[in-house]
């Protein structure tokens, strides 16, 4: 079996990049998409990216490019220009991670609209994938998704933690669903736990959003959450789909290529 993880925040400074990166594949965990939050750290995410693929010889590793609703307040048009520049890096597969953040908000709601309808918008013309963040504001979200979607080739909702009529929401537009460590919590992950059920197997995706959302089904609970851990996350899945693990590890890596628009290898 082999799995990619379609959600790391590998260049957190919790993390050793390469041995994080070992101990992934020691578990199967071939490919990662390193996301990014801010201009910042696309640069880096695209530099480290070249570096490592150019290594190992394969495509690895891929990364996203946008600015998060939390550093919304930062955005410009000048983004908008680099973010475009950087579509013809075969290595950066979508715009994001991107959308609304009403909980914190740690940028004001209306830069954070402004900014999440910039990268719609960038997406579509640059033919990328749009790589979604949402909380407390999924109304508003679904508005401009409706107006967007139809114009940009896909769209992966990261780390779903939802309802199942929020799935279904976003299901009905198209999207992918990233299936994190939270459905692995008992407690707070019941709604999700259900949801699953209902979730298409051609519309799932996998990932860890490490170093977050540690998986509670792993004994004993390591430091950090890791993309080595994913095949706890898919064994939760399976077990909740009523699927063998080794199908879900087929369609998941079937789906997260369709869905990043990239070549099987």
């Amino acid at each position: 079996m082999h799995w990619f993880d379609i959600g790391v925040n590998l260049l957190d400074r919790r993390f050793c990049a390469a041995d994080v990166i070992a101990r992934a594949a020691e578990q199967s965990v071939d490919q990662l998409c390193v996301i990014s939050s801010n201009l910042e750290e696309t640069l880096a995410a695209q530099a480290f990216v070249q570096n490592h693929n150019d290594r190992v010889g394969f495509q690895q590793l891929v990364y996203t490019a946008g600015v998060h609703p939390h550093h919304a307040d930062g955005f410009s048009a000048d983004i908008v220009i680099q973010l475009n520049q950087l579509a013809s890096d075969n290595n950066m597969v979508a715009i994001g991670e991107c959308g609304l953040d009403f909980n914190r908000n740690f940028s004001t709601q209306e830069n954070q609209l402004s900014a999440f309808e910039a990268q719609l918008v960038c997406a579509a013309q640059c033919n990328k994938t749009i790589y979604l963040h949402e909380r407390d504001a999924f109304e508003q979200q679904i508005r401009l998704l409706k107006e967007y979607l139809p114009s940009i080739p896909n769209a992966i909702v990261h780390c779903f933690t939802g309802s199942t009529r929020q799935m279904e929401a976003y299901l009905e537009l198209g999207c992918y669903i990233g299936i994190t460590g939270w459905v692995c919590d008992d407690n707070r992950g019941i709604d999700l736990q259900e949801a699953i059920k209902y979730l298409p197997l051609d519309r799932l995706l996998l990932e860890t959003d490490a170093p977050y959302l540690f998986p509670k089904n792993v004994k004993p609970r390591a430091k950090n959450n890791e993309p080595c851990f994913l095949p706890h996350v898919a064994n939760k899945v399976a077990d909740l789909k009523g699927i063998d693990v080794e199908l879900l590890s087929e369609v998941s890596l079937e789906n997260t290529y369709k869905a990043f628009g990239l070549a099987v290898i």
